[in-house]
């Protein structure tokens, strides 16, 4: 199932996406609820309840898309250097603090965080603060969606704690990144984490092989599959729930692949007109402009 947050004439709704994603059926909830997206949808079906009645079927053309999480329950979890051709891209380009010589490929997963108010939903600007950062970049990201929650789990039983997934922009800003040497800063920004179109269900992916895509006006600048990850979704739960509890609804946003901004020569940083498309298999895409 694919589940989505929008709004039908200036109301927030929570609705099931239909098969062909021509249409969305709304969920009869509450106002209070409808305005948290797709969150009480998750906490629901964690805890074994049934959906909501369904309403009237709408046609998907006929609403505007939200952010699936519009504010998410606490900071998105995000980890640093997840696939091997972007820990090398990435330990090259100068900006990257954690590398050390010989440690490009981490031991161990490098987790920051973005905070929940800098997420925006699939047709909303990424703003360039002015006077702030002259570079911005992109990372197009698959993102896991926990569903029960619990603490010290196990990779053996952690997909039992997956809901399903979502698309997310980290966006970033690489000046502030390297100068502040760490990483939720530039992060953080106001609508860095561009977030959609809606969450989809576990059973949707084939998660060992998940191709995950980003275009810049057109331009092709990342393709590859989860197949390459460093630290699969097992080990990056594992590590999480260690000594920190998950709660339905948590996201973890797995990392990016090659073929960031900073990794060419010169960088290919985001300027203001820009549109960044991302795409993953199973889920569908996201597409943002530049402002």
């Amino acid at each position: 199932m694919r589940i989505a947050a929008f709004l039908y004439q200036q109301q927030p709704h929570v609705g099931l996406v239909s098969d062909d994603l021509q249409s969305v059926a709304p969920f009869d909830m509450p106002s209070a609820l409808r305005e948290l997206g797709a969150l009480p949808i998750v906490e629901m079906l964690a805890s074994g309840q049934p959906l909501p009645p369904a309403l009237a079927t709408l046609p998907l053309n006929a609403v505007s898309l939200r952010a699936p999480l519009p504010k998410p329950r606490r900071n998105i979890f995000c980890v640093g250097k997840n696939y091997h051709a972007h820990a090398k891209e990435f330990a090259r380009s100068g900006f990257d603090s954690s590398a050390k010589s010989g440690g490009e490929i981490p031991s161990f997963p490098i987790i920051f965080t973005k905070v929940p108010e800098c997420v925006i939903p699939t047709g909303a600007a990424i703003e360039m603060p002015l006077g702030v950062s002259t570079a911005i970049d992109y990372e197009a990201e698959l993102a896991v969606i926990i569903g029960r929650g619990g603490k010290g789990i196990s990779k053996a039983r952690a997909m039992e704690h997956v809901w399903g997934y979502t698309i997310v922009n980290d966006v970033t800003a690489r000046d502030w990144q390297n100068r502040h040497s760490q990483w939720h800063m530039g992060k953080s920004f106001d609508t860095f984490c561009p977030m959609g179109p809606w969450l989809a269900s576990a059973e949707q992916l084939n998660i060992a092989d998940t191709q995950v895509r980003c275009w810049v006006n057109g331009e092709e600048r990342q393709n590859a599959s989860t197949k390459d990850l460093i630290f699969d979704i097992p080990t990056l739960i594992e590590t999480l729930s260690a000594g920190i509890t998950l709660y339905p609804g948590d996201v973890i946003a797995t990392g990016t692949p090659v073929g960031v901004g900073i990794g060419f020569t010169p960088p290919k940083y985001l300027q203001s007109g820009d549109v960044v498309r991302i795409s993953i298999d199973g889920i569908g895409e996201i597409q943002n402009p530049v402002a």
